[in-house]
């Protein structure tokens, strides 16, 4: 599709271990839309913040991309050389990642890390770069008197909006958010939400927006992508998932998270634990935590196969629409 912003292409990662090859990331396929919310749900260590520094080609250690395709825009970032890849990180893409305080320098004020990362990507006077600066601060409702502050001397909240302000600085096409809201109470974590919303509203940003809270991107996404053991098991709008998952994995992580409206029912887990990633088994990697599987699903792995529009699934026993 012409509005295509982002496309990953069978994206394999490893990592290498004292017994062998981690496959953290196998296979992995999907399109982020120009100006769509596209959420990464699944358990924690199924993939989803490797596949956001896969995409960001910031992984660290061992960790290597042994396979696929990373296309913004038209050019494959896996191709960048320094330059077209500074310009990439900045002026196309930004990341906010899990604590703003990991994020922010704590011996350097506010306004002096914004106004450094303008100059260092923005061939711009001081002057200027300061007062983009301060209308960032506004963007993310903080006060300009804020320019002087260090990080300590402000709230949760308010660190993580300056970091979102940080990643709005070059007005990059695609912001990747990879569990933005960890660690912060409900109330502070409602409120950026909205604000993360509104600014897309507003500047037409696309999202690729990670977490393992299921209710809260039903809220805010367009599409959600569901990983499990370093493979994507299902894509599919939010209007269906609402109704549950086609693939028994999205359907059991639906029932573990209480929902906010309608009547209360008893939350279920989902039973067993995730399979070795470095001797992964033959068939489906959800088999032996699975209430559909049968022979098939034990010999072989299902593909990831189109049930509808805009809908994906790895299961040979997927929910069908209009399916109880």
């Amino acid at each position: 599709m012409d509005n295509v912003l982002l496309s990953v292409k069978n994206l394999c990662v490893e990592y290498n271990a004292e017994r062998g090859k981690v496959h953290a990331v196998t296979d992995v396929s999907f399109d982020i839309h120009k100006g769509e919310f596209f959420g990464l749900a699944g358990e924690s260590g199924c993939g989803k913040s490797t596949t956001a520094f896969a995409i960001m080609r910031l992984l660290k250690g061992s960790a290597t991309i042994a396979g696929g395709e990373i296309v913004f825009n038209g050019k494959n970032v896996l191709q960048f050389g320094a330059e077209e890849l500074r310009l990439f990180r900045w002026d196309q893409t930004s990341m906010v990642l899990q604590s703003a305080m990991n994020n922010l320098n704590p011996v350097a004020t506010i306004g002096s890390q914004l106004v450094d990362a303008i100059m260092a990507h923005r061939d711009v006077p001081k002057n200027r770069a300061v007062e983009r600066a301060i209308e960032l601060l506004k963007l993310v409702n903080i006060s300009e008197t804020r320019l002087k502050s260090y990080p300590h001397e402000l709230s949760g909240g308010m660190r993580q909006r300056v970091v979102i302000a940080m990643a709005l600085a070059l007005k990059p096409d695609l912001i990747i958010f990879d569990e933005p809201t960890t660690a912060l109470d409900v109330v502070v974590q409602y409120n950026i939400i909205r604000k993360i919303t509104a600014l897309k509203n507003e500047m037409g940003f696309s999202i690729l927006f990670i977490t393992h809270d299921l209710p809260l991107m039903l809220e805010m996404c367009d599409r959600i992508g569901i990983m499990y053991a370093g493979r994507l098991m299902e894509v599919a709008p939010v209007e269906i998932l609402k109704t549950g998952g086609a693939h028994p994995y999205s359907d059991g992580l639906l029932h573990a998270f209480p929902s906010l409206l309608g009547e209360k029912v008893r939350l279920t887990g989902i039973p067993g634990s995730v399979p070795d990633l470095i001797t992964p088994p033959q068939g489906c990697l959800f088999y032996d935590r699975c209430s559909r599987r049968d022979d098939r699903c034990r010999q072989a792995l299902p593909a990831f196969e189109r049930l509808g529009d805009r809908h994906f699934c790895a299961c040979f026993n997927a929910r069908r629409e209009g399916e109880a």
